[in-house]
């Protein structure tokens, strides 16, 4: 599913972020990508979206070698691969069912197939009843799982979630970490990155541990130990 071959990434202004990073991961497996902050996460998670470019090395998701992408390549990338990030991102002005439906309308769907796929997004976060409510009306732990459904409505093969649980207390943090684990029970695949350690360390899945910008273990049935 994502292979991760030699991987580099270099700024001028900062040097080496990312150095020889090698990774498979396979499909349907939920993996939690863990290190101290300026460990090199979130630039993986930018080079696995293609927000950015390797400076060396291969990934490949699918198949599909995504290391050098076209601009106009990235959309089609984009759909296969769900993105959740810390912050919310939520248009205030917009309902819980519109927000959801934007990311739809925006990809050139037709509105038959939208009234048909967000209330089922919807449902597997369990907010079928807020469909109406704006953002603000919303606690964290709601508005964060309006990002999940909208990250599902493509149906994409891999959900990359960033500190999902950076702004939420722990009842939330436990929610929307029962909501992925209900996702990759769908056969998704699930990356997880955080240094939540109480998250990591009671998920008890495959840790992947990055100090300074390298590869330092990697366990099946892993902890959070840094």
């Amino acid at each position: 599913m994502i292979d991760i071959t030699g991987i580099k990434k270099t700024y001028p202004a900062s040097g080496l972020i990312l150095d020889d990073i090698h990774l498979h991961i396979d499909p349907g497996e939920f993996v939690s990508i863990v290190g101290q902050s300026g460990a090199g996460k979130t630039t993986l998670v930018r080079l696995l979206i293609a927000e950015e470019k390797p400076s060396a090395g291969r990934i490949a998701i699918g198949g599909w070698d995504i290391s050098n992408l076209a601009p106009s390549e990235v959309p089609y990338l984009r759909r296969q691969i769900g993105v959740i990030f810390q912050d919310f991102k939520l248009l205030p002005k917009k309902t819980v069912f519109e927000n959801v439906a934007f990311a739809l309308e925006v990809a050139g769907e037709r509105r038959l197939r939208i009234r048909a796929v967000v209330p089922q997004v919807l449902g597997i976060v369990g907010l079928q009843d807020k469909r109406n409510h704006y953002p603000a009306e919303l606690s964290g732990g709601e508005q964060q799982r309006v990002v999940i459904a909208r990250s599902l409505v493509h149906r994409p093969k891999v959900i990359i979630a960033d500190e999902p649980t950076g702004n939420l207390d722990t009842i939330n943090a436990a929610e929307v970490i029962e909501i992925f684990k209900k996702i990759n029970e769908f056969g998704t695949t699930i990356l997880l990155v955080t240094h939540n350690r109480d998250v990591v360390n009671q998920l008890r899945r495959r840790v992947i541990t990055i100090e300074r910008g390298r590869l330092i273990s990697d366990e099946k049935h892993g902890k959070y130990v840094l």
